[in-house]
């Protein structure tokens, strides 16, 4: 699946979306959703220490750092998914859960 992902290598854009998203971490929407700890994209509850903030559509694909493409979500999550959009992330996790080819019994 990873073959066909474009990754944007804009160190500007990257820079700049990065100090974007660590001040919208500070405004008064953010720190709620990190005061409340549910992970966007698991659903569970975590301390705040263990949570991070997160590009819907990542800034290595172009995405921006706006209050509509940014998520608290856990580290987990946020690891798993990378720089993947999450539909993509979705794909990932469906392929590994394939079950592994079995050789027909006769042959």
């Amino acid at each position: 699946m990873d073959d066909w992902i474009e990754i944007n290598r804009d160190e500007r854009h990257i820079k700049r979306e990065r100090a974007r998203a660590r001040e919208l971490r500070n405004t008064p929407y953010y720190q709620n959703l990190f005061r409340q700890g549910i992970c966007h994209y698991c659903g569970k509850k975590f301390s705040r220490e263990e949570l991070t903030l997160d590009h819907i559509v990542p800034v290595a694909r172009g995405g921006k750092s706006t209050r509509g493409n940014l998520v608290v979500c856990c580290r987990g999550c946020n690891q798993a998914k990378k720089y993947l959009t999450p539909a993509e992330l979705l794909l990932r996790q469906l392929e590994q859960q394939k079950p592994a080819d079995t050789e027909d019994e006769n042959g």
